[in-house]
């Protein structure tokens, strides 16, 4: 992950979270991003020892001060975790020494981690959508004579049979029962589509784009979208859990549940955030289908990784993306063998908006001659449709950032849109073999798959649905 192309997405996710202070971690790597002075720990007698750890600690340390420490929320709450303020933040990042505070905090618990045999605090990771956007790919505009892909299967509706399918991302978008495969699909709008000059904001139309992809590739579903990643497709940790109850709470526990966001935090167990969300699926009969995340890398990335746990292998499905030919992975995809299966996930169209009224969207990220996203990413860049610094600082000298209107479908790639794949080919396979339950579908769902695809250097499962058809690759620089 280039530094440089880090710290544009992290100033971009902090102009759209302006009262969460966030911090590059760990010691400003850049491998994740979390809430600046504060930690996590679990509810009641273990929420109190690490505040009486990290206080008796920044007591003797020389330079930290237990002055700031105290609970920062609610003492208990179902997610089952609790906000501790180590530090102030509103004095902000020290100049090469990150966030000190939450550093410190976390090696006072060492002992007693140790003592306990598991972990007992945490930082506040932001999950999200794209959360340092290796690389940040952003939607194109593709004709609505144009047909999506994958392609529409043409399985029957059935409401009597159809697959309940829960997709947590960002909202619906207003216009979205103007596409016909959407008809059986409800949920959350989107909370706010367009800025005060009428500009889409940044990954609206992700949730929309997603329950296209569910529809094409399953039509014999019943999908409701949460919003709960509304926010810049990026929520805290301490609050994803109950979102994600929340959700649940709302519609029911589905037979699937898509979730294309998530966060590596450089650990092998999970996160504290989900805990008690994750203890309660392994209860339900839900298969959550999750994304392996964009970063181009082998570090587990959760809650997708929780496939890896034996206790959550046949209630998590992990998902990575493939190429435009679906031959290797995408050089974006996360990858490992936490990463159960891999399904195309570059340059699909879907439905977007616009479809009552066109809507202008304004290129957030990096030039066209450095692929968009700062630096080389041979396979996901594709010839200019229009020129010029596709920044929010920079403009194509006109003095007005370069625009592009949305009337109907988009093509986008990430390990977001692989996710929606195969959570549709589960909810095709339970249909087509008339299944009830959706874990028994992903099992012989894998161990009925042939297909395979390269993905660094590794053999690995390639789920390709069958309406889906390869794009051009471009040649590697």
């Amino acid at each position: 992950m280039a530094p440089q192309r880090f710290h544009e997405q992290f100033d971009q996710i902090q102009r759209s979270l302006p009262d969460v202070p966030l911090a590059m971690g760990p010691d400003d790597s850049a491998e994740f991003i979390y809430e600046q002075g504060v930690v996590l720990a679990r509810d009641g007698e273990e929420a109190r020892l690490v505040e009486d750890t990290v206080r008796a600690h920044f007591t003797e340390a020389p330079g930290l001060t237990a002055d700031t420490i105290r609970r920062a929320g609610p003492r208990t709450n179902r997610s089952g975790i609790t906000r501790i303020q180590v530090g102030d933040p509103g004095q902000g990042l020290r100049a090469g020494g990150g966030d000190r505070e939450v550093a410190a905090a976390l090696r006072s618990l060492r002992q007693a981690e140790g003592r306990a045999g598991r972990r007992l605090v945490s930082r506040n990771h932001l999950v999200s959508i794209a959360v340092n956007a290796c690389p940040g790919d952003e939607p194109e505009p593709v004709a609505r004579t144009e047909a999506p892909n994958p392609g529409l299967d043409t399985t029957p509706y059935d409401p009597g049979t159809a697959v309940g399918v829960l997709v947590v991302d960002t909202g619906l978008m207003n216009d979205y029962r103007s596409y016909q495969p959407l008809a059986h699909t409800r949920g959350d709008a989107q909370t706010r589509e367009t800025d005060d000059q009428g500009i889409l904001q940044q990954y609206v139309g992700h949730g929309t784009f997603i329950a296209g992809l569910v529809a094409a590739v399953a039509p014999n579903t019943e999908i409701t979208v949460s919003n709960a990643l509304t926010d810049a497709g990026a929520i805290l940790e301490s609050e994803f859990g109950e979102k994600l109850f929340e959700a649940v709470d709302h519609s029911g526990w589905p037979d699937i549940l898509s979730l294309s966001a998530g966060t590596s935090n450089g650990r092998l167990d999970g996160l504290l955030g989900v805990e008690n969300f994750m203890a309660e699926l392994l209860q339900q009969r839900t298969l959550l289908v999750a994304a392996a995340g964009n970063n181009g890398s082998a570090t587990p990335f959760w809650p997708a990784a929780y496939s890896s746990l034996p206790a959550y292998e046949h209630a998590v499905l992990s998902v990575g993306a493939l190429r435009g030919d679906g031959e290797f992975g995408a050089c974006f995809s996360n990858h490992g063998p936490w990463v159960r299966a891999y399904a195309p996930g570059e340059r699909l169209t879907s439905a977007f908006t616009g479809f009552n009224t066109p809507v202008p969207y304004v290129y957030q990220h990096s030039t066209y001659e450095t692929c968009r996203y700062g630096f080389t990413y041979a396979c996901t860049c594709q010839a200019p449709s229009h020129t010029g610094e596709l920044t929010e600082r920079q403009t194509n000298g006109s003095g007005k950032p370069d625009q592009v209107m949305f009337d109907g479908f988009a093509s986008w790639s990430g390990t977001s849109f692989a996710t929606p794949v195969v959570a549709g080919m589960v909810a095709a396979h339970m249909t087509a073999h008339q299944l009830a339950d959706p874990r028994l579908a992903r099992q012989q769902l894998l161990a009925a798959n042939t297909e395979f695809a390269e993905v660094r250097g590794a053999h690995v499962p390639a789920l390709r649905p069958a309406g889906w058809r390869a794009v051009p690759v471009a040649p590697t620089a």
